[in-house]
C-alpha cells in the first residue's frame, strides 16, 4: 500500500502540490481498509512527504526519495534553463516559502506572486509561512538605463521605471500581506531594501537550495511616456529564460557552489549596503 502510493507520486499521478483522493476513495481503489489508509498517510506525513489537515485532506508536499534522486540526476545532466512561473509554483506548494530576490523593477515577480496568491485562495496550495526579501536599485543613484537616445540627460525614462518599480513593489507586498490578513497564510514577512548597485542581472534564491539567474540584455526600443513615444536604450527582463541551479549533496558540484556563492553575495549586500 505504501509502495503503491509512493509509485504514484513518483510517476506523476499525484505530483508535488496536489491533493490525494479522499481516504474512502483510496481504500476502495486499493482494496484496503480506511484504517490501513490512515496508517500509511501517517507514515508519509512523518517522512515529510504528505501533509494532512482535518477538513482539507492530504496534500503531497515533497517528492518521494527515489524521485528526488532522479530529479537531482536530471538537473545535473540536462541544460539548466527554467522559467520563473513554474519554479514559483513549486516553491508555493511547500509548507514554507523562503525567497530572496535581486531585481530591477519587480515587475515579473509581482505578476507571478498574484497568480500564486490566487492558487492559495482557491485551496490549490496552502503554505503556512511566506518570507520574501527583495533587493532593488537605490532611487537616488544614476543608472545607465533606461535613457533617451536623443537626449541622454532626459530624466523621464528613469522616472518612468522608478514609478513602475514602486507600483509593482506595492502590489506585491499587498498581495502577500492580504493573505495573512484574510487568514490564508499564518505568517507573512515581506522586506524590501534598496542597494546602490546597477542591476546587470536578476537573481531568485529559493530556500537557499535553488537559484534562478538571468542577465539583463541591453536593447534599443521605444518607451511610451505621457507626452509620447521616444527611442531609448533599455533592458528587457520580463519573461526571460533563466539559468537554473540546484544545490545537492556534493558541496563542490557546480549547482551547490553557484547557489552557495549567490546566497552569500545576497546576504552581504542585504546586510552591509542595502537600506530600508
Amino acid at each position: 500500500m505504501l509502495e503503491a502510493l509512493l509509485l504514484r507520486m513518483a510517476d506523476g499521478t499525484y505530483p508535488q502540490g496536489s491533493l490525494l483522493p479522499p481516504q474512502r476513495e483510496l481504500a476502495q481503489e486499493l482494496s484496503v481498509s480506511r484504517d490501513t489508509i490512515q496508517r500509511v498517510l501517517k507514515e508519509l506525513s512523518e517522512r515529510g512527504i504528505v501533509e494532512s489537515r482535518q477538513g482539507s485532506g492530504s496534500r503531497v508536499i515533497a517528492a518521494p526519495p527515489t524521485q528526488r534522486r532522479q530529479q537531482h540526476a536530471e538537473r545535473r545532466t540536462l541544460p539548466g534553463r527554467a522559467k520563473l512561473g513554474p519554479q514559483l509554483a513549486l516553491a508555493f506548494a511547500r509548507p514554507e516559502v523562503v525567497l530572496d530576490v535581486f531585481t530591477f523593477t519587480s515587475e515579473s515577480l509581482a505578476a507571478h506572486i498574484w497568480l500564486q496568491a490566487e492558487r492559495i485562495r482557491s485551496g490549490e496550495v496552502a503554505p503556512q509561512r511566506i518570507a520574501l526579501r527583495m533587493l532593488l536599485p537605490s532611487e537616488n543613484m544614476p543608472l545607465p538605463y533606461p535613457r533617451a537616445i536623443d537626449d541622454p540627460d532626459d530624466p523621464r525614462p528613469l522616472e518612468r521605471v522608478r514609478g513602475i518599480t514602486r507600483r509593482n513593489t506595492k502590489s506585491l507586498r499587498l498581495a502577500l500581506e492580504e493573505l495573512k490578513a484574510e487568514r490564508f497564510v499564518a505568517d507573512v514577512d515581506v522586506s524590501v531594501r534598496w542597494a546602490p548597485i546597477t542591476p546587470a542581472f536578476k537573481l531568485y534564491l529559493f530556500h537557499g537550495t535553488e537559484a534562478l539567474h538571468g542577465m539583463y540584455k541591453v536593447v534599443e526600443r521605444p518607451i511610451v511616456l505621457d507626452e509620447g513615444t521616444i527611442p531609448a536604450i533599455d533592458v528587457i527582463g520580463l519573461g526571460a529564460v533563466l539559468e537554473h541551479y540546484v544545490a545537492d549533496d556534493d558541496p563542490d558540484s557546480p549547482g551547490s557552489v553557484f547557489v552557495s556563492e549567490r546566497q552569500t553575495w545576497f546576504d552581504s549586500v542585504w546586510n552591509y549596503l542595502a537600506k530600508d
